[in-house]
């Protein structure tokens, strides 16, 4: 049977975990076992700069970081399903890419 792979991606914890629990529910009440959400390593981009806009001064920095966070979730292909969780309402802080898998 093949198998249906989603990939989520963030930089908005709070708005990839709502989706990760949409998927849930909407397997839960068609009776499909899921597997996931499973947490993937969190990318972390960091850059620092100079506080001063000439570059003269003392020596301040800024550091900034941004996280992206991902997630991945397995089911079974269940055409139902998929019609409901393609028909979500996804943010757009929300990557999401869906794969066949066999």
């Amino acid at each position: 049977m093949s198998r249906v792979r989603i990939k989520l991606n963030s930089t908005d914890i709070n708005a990839l975990n709502e989706i990760c629990n949409g998927i849930r529910e909407i397997a839960k009440k068609a009776g499909v076992v899921i597997s996931g959400p499973i947490p993937l390593p969190t990318k972390r981009l960091k850059i620092t700069t100079r506080k001063s806009p000439c570059g003269d001064g003392t020596a301040t920095f800024d550091r900034f970081e941004m996280r992206i966070h991902k997630r991945l979730i397995d089911l079974p292909a269940n055409e139902k399903v998929l019609h409901h969780i393609m028909r979500m309402k996804v943010p757009k802080s929300v990557n999401i890419k869906i794969e066949m898998k066999d």
